[in-house]
């Protein structure tokens, strides 16, 4: 008898359903040389490219497991298979010759219909490779790249890729940094030349469809000088009871007076580890802009770094984490403040229900020549019952007299006054609840577009269904 893979969740129907894998290519489970050689083989990397993967194979295994966060002690990689593709792949333009499985899984998360109606350019990522990549013409015209990344490794901007990989987060950085550098696979490239404004937002949208896999997608952006861009990135996937591992990496480029708005919606499946690690270097005048929204995975470890090595470049973090029951969600955000009169928000709210766990962890570190600089940080934590919990975990490390710091953090549960009041005004308890959940995580909210902040509330809603009694 096939061993039953998947687990009903109710709550989870946009997202718990899945196709048969009838056509899956996978490599073996496990992480050996062989294997980091057959997924370079299966990508057709330059020479350099499966060296890179080979050393940091090498790095993966000299560095520990990390001993201060969640417990990963289900994650055993000898058990993750870390390169799954359908067979026959390639990566299209029209959405009418993705293969029918894929398309129609990616209809039923809204893509299409998000890339007509609110979208500038679409990558959707099914398990290890790409299946579709478009841009719109317009924003082509304008000398926007935006591509696949193994297709700009293999082509005109093969030497600006080469430059860019894995600087930011090298493979040294932590154990799972390193892991990625030697299986990665898929992920997009963006270049935004100089002074061109991109108005309508790019999109990724990531899933992880195969059980017992890993997803190590690559995303690299450069933003030029005086340039804007808005990209959003979109995760999902079925639930299965056997462990998933998500451990991308993301490598931000702020130029000098440019900005980069870079929203997440994550919603991965609550057997998945999220060991996903997030980057930005932000130049003179520059700004990156991070919105954040962390509903699934059973743990994760997740803090997007900033680093503001130019006078005056700015960084502004905004977030909201749902950890429910079986959760374990230690997120946070790192600010290293590296140049004169640079600035840094912080603005985070966590919430916590049916036993789920929520750490934030911030680091605002203040170099002796970041004279000028300030920082602010506001972390608010909300347990909706008496069995969750809630921290908050700042450290700030300022190395110079001449910098205005700032850190304030909040620890309450739902109020049953406020409960009641609105019960009055005829909501039931559940929605009264949930109301005050969404007017909670509501800054979060405003700084996405419309169809995702209904997304947010739509996935608050989700997650409170049934948490009353």
């Amino acid at each position: 008898m096939k061993e039953k893979t998947q687990v009903e969740d109710i709550d989870r129907s946009l997202y718990d359903f899945r196709f048969e894998e009838k056509d899956a290519f996978k490599v073996e489970e496990g992480l050996t040389p062989d294997i980091v050689r057959q997924i370079s083989k299966e990508k057709n990397d330059p020479e350099w490219m499966t060296e890179f993967r080979l050393k940091s194979l090498e790095k993966y295994n000299e560095i520990p497991v990390p001993d201060w966060g969640p417990s990963i002690d289900g994650l055993d990689m000898n058990n993750i298979v870390t390169y799954v593709r359908p067979k026959d792949n390639k990566m299209v333009k029209d959405w009418e010759e993705v293969p029918t499985d894929i398309r129609d899984t990616f209809q039923k998360l809204g893509i299409p219909q998000a890339e007509r109606e609110s979208l500038a350019g679409v990558g959707a990522q099914f398990d290890s490779e790409l299946v579709y990549h478009n841009v719109k013409d317009e924003v082509a015209a304008q000398g926007v790249i935006y591509t696949d990344l193994e297709s700009a490794l293999h082509g005109e901007y093969a030497d600006m890729i080469k430059e860019h990989f894995m600087k930011l987060v090298p493979p040294t950085d932590h154990k799972f940094a390193a892991l990625h550098g030697a299986v990665w696979s898929g992920g997009s490239f963006v270049y935004v030349p100089p002074g061109v404004s991109v108005e309508i937002p790019l999109q990724s949208y990531f899933r992880l469809n195969a059980p017992g896999a890993g997803q190590f997608e690559h995303t690299l952006i450069i933003v030029d000088e005086g340039a804007y861009l808005h990209f959003i990135e979109g995760c999902s996937a079925p639930k299965y009871n056997v462990a998933n591992l998500h451990a991308g990496c993301v490598e931000l480029f702020v130029g000098k007076n440019a900005t980069l708005r870079y929203s997440t919606i994550e919603n991965w499946s609550k057997n998945m580890y999220n060991l996903n690690t997030k980057r930005a270097k932000v130049e003179e005048g520059g700004k990156v802009e991070w919105i954040s929204g962390s509903f699934g995975s059973h743990v994760s470890y997740l803090y997007p770094m900033s680093v503001l090595s130019g006078e005056g470049a700015r960084c502004e973090f905004t977030s909201v984490t749902f950890a429910g029951h079986g959760q374990n969600l230690d997120t946070g955000t790192k600010v290293v403040h590296n140049a004169p009169n640079t600035s840094s928000y912080i603005n985070t709210r966590s919430i916590s229900k049916d036993g789920g766990i929520s750490t934030f962890r911030s680091s605002v570190v203040v170099n002796k020549n970041a004279k000028g600089s300030k920082s602010a940080a506001s972390c608010e934590s909300l347990m909706v019952d008496n069995i969750s919990r809630s921290d908050t975990i700042p450290a700030m490390d300022i190395r110079t007299d001449d910098a205005d710091i700032g850190h304030e953090a909040k620890i309450g549960r739902i109020s049953d006054e406020t409960v009641f009041y609105l019960m009055s005004r005829g909501m039931s308890e559940e929605d009264a609840r949930a109301l005050i959940v969404r007017g909670f995580a509501d800054n979060v909210g405003k700084e996405l577009p419309l169809e995702y902040a209904v997304e947010m509330n739509n996935l608050i809603g989700l997650e409170m269904k049934g948490s009353i009694g």
